[in-house]
């Protein structure tokens, strides 16, 4: 659960200081795009490496080496530069990759009779670091003298501390590669796979755009850095109500559909009202927008967990999501970015955001429904 917590202040943290660092390396909004994307993008990208290498090495061993690369890429950013800036979130991206893709099948393999509660767990960790991230970046700033940049590397700090927690469980770690190696064949070709990939992308992409421009867009609406950053970091504090519920209400309906689309509609219904409605109705809007957001997080780990067979499976369909998913999952932040450079302003968003909903509410329905994804498993001779 530390791990998890330390896999979301990378997003959370960038998101409350843009405007600063818009400002002090004279970036666009554009390559502002591009800073928030690049992490997705590597979530995707790296994400197929993960099952190979947990294969060869050990989850926990593997989980050792993300926390090192975590935290070389968080505290990189530091430095302060546009260029250190993308390296640090492409570092922190490729990590968090791997991380993504080994916990589920962890929670799998280690707590078979409750993986409904121990996701909720888990994905309650992720929203508790994004929460703090976003709720403490410009406190921390402030107390590091207004220095925006030591606070963005702060966040390696609590990383650091989590490996050297994680060192002895990795070191004890027995690794048999034997029982290591198997073949998933048919996944890529399953429709279920393909609807749990596209469930998790869209709404992953509505959720990368609060981590990475609801801030910026209630600063635009008028807010101060500090009451924006709040505000986020109660609306992903609210996410946790719904990590921990969804999952012990889900496991014990025949399907999941109609719970899918609920959150889609509460989550993205409430990103619109952001951009359109007075500042009175944020509060509410958070706590909606929270609920939502937070379901889905833990309905899209959910439905990896329920549509696969085994523990195998469930690895390496999380490996499809997430690499494929999280790819579509950073165009969101991205035409936001561009969107705003275009127009001046976030308001044109709104159509973006209806059709993220759209998209995540139909595979949202197919993903929830009962049954498992169609595969053939084997060991792997090789």
């Amino acid at each position: 659960m530390l791990i998890a917590a330390n896999l979301r202040p990378v997003f959370s943290s960038v998101s409350v200081l843009l405007p600063e660092i818009i400002q002090a390396t004279g970036m666009s909004s554009v390559s502002a795009g591009v800073l928030t994307t690049l992490p997705v993008v590597c979530l995707g990208a790296f994400a197929p490496f993960a099952p190979r290498l947990a294969q060869r090495f050990g989850a926990e061993r593997t989980l050792l080496f993300v926390l090192i690369v975590l935290t070389v890429g968080t505290a990189i950013r530091g430095l302060g530069t546009q260029s250190f800036l993308y390296m640090g979130a492409a570092l922190a991206g490729a990590a968090i990759a791997v991380g993504n893709v080994l916990l589920p099948g962890v929670v799998k393999r280690d707590f078979p009779k409750t993986a409904a509660i121990m996701t909720g767990l888990y994905t309650m960790a992720l929203c508790a670091g994004a929460a703090s991230a976003a709720g403490f970046t410009i406190p921390i700033k402030n107390m590091l003298g207004g220095s925006w940049n030591l606070a963005l590397a702060f966040w390696a700090v609590p990383a650091a501390l989590v490996f050297v927690l994680w060192l002895p469980q990795a070191l004890r770690a027995k690794h048999h590669v034997a029982h290591s190696g198997f073949k998933v064949a048919g996944l890529w070709r399953d429709r279920l796979a393909w609807q749990v990939t596209l469930f998790m992308g869209l709404q992953s992409s509505t959720a990368y755009i609060v981590f990475g421009w609801l801030a910026p867009i209630l600063r635009e609406r008028g807010m101060s850095a500090g009451t924006a950053g709040g505000l986020v970091s109660f609306s992903i504090t609210a996410q946790v109500i719904t990590c921990l519920l969804i999952p012990s209400i889900a496991v014990r309906q025949k399907n999941q559909s109609f719970i899918n689309v609920f959150l889609c509609g509460c989550a993205v219904l409430a990103l619109i009202g952001f951009l359109y409605l007075p500042g009175w109705a944020f509060l509410p809007l958070a706590i909606i927008q929270g609920i939502g957001q937070g379901g889905l997080i833990a309905a899209a780990m959910m439905v990896i967990v329920l549509r696969s067979p085994d523990s195998h499976t469930a690895a390496h369909l999380s490996g499809m999501a997430q690499c494929v998913g999280y790819i579509l999952a950073a165009i969101g932040p991205l035409l936001v970015g561009m969107i705003h450079s275009a127009t001046g302003s976030f308001a044109a968003c709104g159509v973006l955001f209806v059709l993220l909903g759209l998209g995540a509410s139909i595979n949202g329905w197919g993903a929830g429904r009962a049954g498992h994804v169609g595969v053939q498993v084997s060991k792997d001779s090789a």
